[in-house]
């Protein structure tokens, strides 16, 4: 049956004009009304349009009430059980399902005669279905807008039916004016509207139409009400590819067209508004050409070519709708609705173009914020660093990362192959402050940690002695200084950094290494020198000041506190020099206050263990390994210094490169590990939520607990293993010189383990040693393995022409034994041969000649891989510390199961 509508149309419409489409008198009944998207947006569109929702559905939850700022809005299973209530409504608007809408819409008709418009916000209706609403629609004279819409909205009425348009605070965008929108994109209606408010035009009425396959209230439906509204001057309308309502349409009154979507033109298949496809003569170019007849122009409107008519224009760009608009309607004699209320120009909040200097076009000035967010982004200037958000950090790491495909690891996006390059003083400044830092910061590094390494007379070298002599391993010696070394040792210097960042971020630093910022007026701050003030003259703290000024290494929160003309304590160099080094990340926001306080107990920690790594004959008073104070905090390389501390001798260059290549390598291997999750499970035990209650050198302990002969000692086993295999060879130089045929060497070990192996098996015994160093990692399926690791240290050795006979008998064993039948592929040789290799070149002669026994390799191989994990396991420590969640490493019980 035909229903007889207004105008000429050949199908029922029923709306004359805009004025009609939202107005006060309308009642609205939302279906699906406690659904995710409508329990957001119906309640501000309510309260906005003085309480236009009678009632909603929402099957099972009758008596339910959806909150509004108006009050509640009942909740019943059906639309008939709100009618039966005395509930009365003209319009619908519909939140269901795809499959639902359609039997939404058919109830809605159905038991309601007064329904007079329908507002569909479901989207990806199929076809079949809209044809079915568009039939019922006709037959029963009701109007629908839709699908996929964001419904509508009318800025003189102050009526919003359906969806969001407006936002949050619709008075904020939609002011009265003159112009009319339609618009396929619902955010885009709302972001046009706000374009013409800043030009000085205000709105009517905003139809979102929607952009599924059929839209049923479209372009010509729009033109006619448009026609008819005495309130709306023109109209602005947003079009997507796809559809021929457009061209249909008959415009009486101006119109700028913004048409989008270009790019769908080189598609194959359907996407987006309509599913416009390649080829199509409903695309974005096809439609540019339909406006341009109608409005009688040649071009498209740009600023830099403006092309209008008193009819109208066609811009590609929202931005420029305002000026095409403004221009055609000067043409028509018609000024802006009101004065301008700003610009859609960048108007930038914050700025920040750290030091690079931007040509003006670029440098844009930072203007204030309208409120709230003036006084938001007020309190968010006086936040220092970095805030974390806290989440279960078991399995999971803001710190560290193992790429699958190549295993290999990364510390805060920096690879570990990257990482064997620095010097430790670089991989530490990484791991805690999450960037590598200059050649300053390594100075201020080597005076911070080296003034830690001598432990003589202190507390911490008498538990490392007692734990050795008791037999413990280097981690457990190690664990027993770190336990000595607790809060209460750096509280002081933790306080003074927490006042200097108080008065430096007040006073305006922006660069801690700043030679003209005026400090003198912070250095007679009475409170200040309290802190920093030494009750006698501190060795320790001259110590540090001379070593600072013998490496030139510069230093604004020093040079404060060297103002202030009193002895400054031990802490209190220290505190300036860690201030020093976070002052940047922290500007950055790449770390947190946090961790910038937590920088001087590291300093202890790290200076400590590597201390507690020498033994106690080499910690003597004013000399560590024999080498005076003065040199060691002015001069020395904090790795040459580790290095000294760990091979008991001076470094040569070769040792050097050995030493730094593989704390860089070992620096992590991803947060799976043994060790990694033994650092954060101490932190997780402590409660890193109050995170003043986290005792950092007990999670040092908790790394150094989860290490042992099987994780972190297993490089001995690679030692044993080359000094069996070369024991009788007479080698003397593990260099180029030194005459060993390494292939039969390999040969002879390959076919002895092809034989061990093949008695083994007879034997039926499933208990077969493997050989140390080989094997894993493995990558199924490729004939020859390789350990990245290790294939790049041996690009380094090749590069500086170092050769080492132990890491070319391992590469020739891996060959022979996939000859000797023991392995189908050629295994790979890992980073544990390379430990024992390097290991074992530098203390071969030393070994031959009797001056260093096995269980001295085998703690320093195992002493090697703590040096470098402890750096991984720091930066773990602090991530956990910062993100982490109290006990959240724990397994729940109902993951875990009893063996019997």
């Amino acid at each position: 049956m035909y229903q007889q509508g207004v105008g000429d149309f050949k199908y029922y419409v029923g709306i004359s004009s805009l004025a009609h489409i939202a107005t006060r008198h309308d009642r609205v009944c939302v279906l699906n009304i406690l659904g995710g998207e409508s329990s957001e947006v119906t309640p501000v569109g309510h309260a906005w349009s003085g309480g236009n929702v009678v009632f909603g559905t929402s099957p099972g939850r009758r008596g339910q009430v959806l909150e509004t700022p108006l009050g509640n809005v009942p909740v019943y299973n059906s639309v008939r059980e709100g009618l039966d209530d005395g509930h009365r409504f003209n319009c619908g608007v519909v939140y269901l399902p795809p499959s639902a809408a359609r039997d939404g819409v058919a109830e809605l008709i159905r038991v309601n005669p007064e329904l007079k418009k329908v507002f569909i916000i479901t989207e990806k209706i199929s076809v079949h279905d809209a044809r079915e609403i568009r039939a019922m629609g006709q037959q029963h004279g009701i109007d629908i807008f839709g699908a996929n819409c964001l419904g509508v909205a009318d800025s003189w009425n102050q009526v919003r039916i359906g969806g969001a348009l407006g936002g949050d605070n619709p008075s904020d965008t939609l002011r009265r004016g003159s112009i009319a929108v339609l618009s396929n994109s619902g955010g885009f209606t709302t972001t046009i509207a706000q374009y013409l408010r800043m030009a000085g035009w205000g709105t009517t009425t905003l139809v979102s139409s929607g952009k599924d396959v059929y839209i049923h209230y479209a372009a010509p439906e729009f033109a006619f009400a448009l026609a008819n509204d005495a309130r709306s001057k023109a109209a602005v309308l947003y079009c997507e590819p796809g559809g021929y309502y457009e061209r249909d349409a008959e415009f009486t009154k101006p119109v700028v067209a913004c048409v989008v979507g270009r790019w769908k033109s080189r598609l194959t298949r359907a996407v987006g508004h309509a599913g416009a496809m390649a080829g199509g003569e409903d695309d974005a170019a096809a439609k540019e050409r339909w406006f341009m007849d109608k409005f009688g122009v040649d071009g498209l409107y740009t600023p830099d070519n403006p092309v209008f008519s008193a009819k109208g224009a066609v811009v590609t760009n929202i931005a420029h709708i305002p000026a095409a608009l403004t221009a055609v309607m000067r043409a028509n004699a018609t000024l802006p609705d009101f004065e301008p209320e700003g610009t859609m120009e960048l108007k930038p909040w914050f700025g920040a173009n750290l030091g690079i200097a931007l040509p003006p076009q670029l440098d844009l000035p930072v203007v204030p914020a309208i409120e709230p967010y003036r006084s938001q982004i007020a309190r968010l200037a006086e936040q220092v660093g970095a805030v974390f958000p806290r989440e279960t950090m078991k399995d999971a790491s803001g710190a560290s990362q193992m790429d699958p495909a190549t295993q290999v690891s990364s510390l805060h996006g920096v690879s570990v192959l990257e990482a064997a390059r620095r010097p430790l003083e670089a991989n530490l400044g990484l791991a805690l402050l999450r960037e590598a830092g200059g050649d300053n910061d390594r100075k201020l590094i080597a005076v911070a940690v080296g003034a830690h390494l001598n432990l003589h007379s202190d507390p911490a070298l008498a538990a490392t002695e007692a734990a050795r002599a008791a037999g413990n391993a280097p981690n457990a010696v190690l664990a027993a200084a770190m336990a000595i070394v607790g809060p209460g040792r750096a509280e002081r210097a933790r306080t003074i950094v927490a006042a200097l960042i108080e008065r430096l971020h007040a006073a305006g630093l922006r660069d801690a290494l700043d030679e003209d910022f005026d400090c003198r007026t912070l250095a007679d701050d009475a409170d200040l020198v309290a802190l920093v003030r030494a009750p006698a003259p501190d060795a320790r703290a001259e110590a540090m000041l001379a070593g600072l000024a013998a490496r030139d290494a510069r230093s604004l929160p020093v040079r404060l506190l060297q103002h202030t003309g009193v002895p400054l304590s031990a802490d209190a160099v220290l505190a300036a020099i860690t201030t020093t080094l976070a002052w940047g990340p922290l500007m950055r926001k790449r770390v947190s206050r946090l961790t910038a306080e937590s920088l001087p107990w590291w300093m202890q920690l790290v200076g400590t263990l590597i201390g507690a790594s020498a033994p106690a004959e080499q910690h003597e008073a004013g000399r560590f390994c024999g080498i005076d104070e003065a040199e060691m905090l002015g001069s020395g390389s904090l790795t040459a210094l580790t290095c000294q501390a760990l091979l008991g001798r001076v470094p040569q260059p070769a040792d050097l490169f050995a030493y730094q290549t593989l704390v860089g390598i070992l620096l992590s291997n991803g947060p799976g590990t043994i060790s990694a999750q033994g650092a954060k499970g101490a932190v997780s035990a402590d409660g890193p939520e109050t995170p003043q209650r986290v005792q950092l050198n007990k999670a040092v302990v908790g790394f150094l607990t989860h290490t042992g002969y099987a994780h972190g000692g297993n490089g001995f086993e690679g030692v044993q293993f080359l000094i069996e295999q070369f024991r009788d060879s007479g080698l003397d130089d593990p260099t180029a010189a030194h005459g060993i045929d390494v292939a039969a060497l390999a040969r002879h070990c390959a076919e002895e383990y092809a034989r061990y192996k093949a008695e083994r098996k007879q034997t039926g015994s499933a208990d077969i040693r493997k050989i140390p160093g080989v094997n894993h990692p493995v990558f199924k399926d490729r004939p020859v393995n390789i350990d990245p690791r290790e294939a790049f240290i041996r690009e380094l050795m090749t590069a500086r022409s170092e050769a080492n006979v132990f890491h070319d008998f391992y590469h020739a064993l891996v060959q022979a034994l996939h000859e000797a039948g023991v392995s189908r592929t050629v295994y790979c040789v890992n980073i544990d041969a390379v430990i024992a290799a390097l290991l074992l070149r530098l203390t071969w002669q030393p070994w031959r000649e009797g001056r260093i026994d096995e269980a001295r390799l085998e703690d320093a191989a195992f002493t090697l891989f703590l040096h470098a994990r402890m750096l991984g396991c720091a930066a773990e420590i602090d991530d956990h510390l910062n993100r982490g969640r109290n006990m959240d490493t724990r397994t729940p019980a109902s993951k875990c199961r009893h063996v019997s």
